[in-house]
């Protein structure tokens, strides 16, 4: 699968995510088929309390959410990326490398999450 994706910034503690206020949605290229984002209700509330959960899949009203075609590959919480606790590594779904002024013509919206 091949898509481009609404991600919401849920958590911008890390700071991979400097450059970012919670609440702002990219359109991010995502290409990961069967990868999604699995844990227990228990780990997602602790990630939650600590800041971890640092973007969601969301809809065109920027709302997380469960629903395809917005969370392409049915991660629980709409989770899009986490962070480590101290926030230095942070691993996500999408491609937020694939940017430039020749890519996503055709769509509106930010690409740029400025983490690169």
């Amino acid at each position: 699968m091949s898509t481009v994706s609404k991600i919401r910034v849920a958590s911008n503690l890390s700071p991979w995510l400097c450059a970012t206020k919670v609440g702002e949605v990219y359109n991010v290229a995502v290409s990961h088929g069967e990868g999604r984002f699995k844990a227990t209700d228990e780990t997602v509330k602790k990630l939650i309390e600590n800041g971890q959960i640092a973007t969601q899949y969301c809809d065109l009203d920027g709302k997380a959410t469960m629903l395809s075609p917005y969370n392409p590959n049915g991660s629980v919480y709409a989770i899009e990326g986490i962070t480590t606790p101290d926030g230095r590594v942070y691993g996500k779904m999408g491609h937020s490398e694939r940017i430039g002024s020749n890519l996503m013509k055709n769509v509106d919206g930010e690409t740029d999450m400025h983490i690169f």
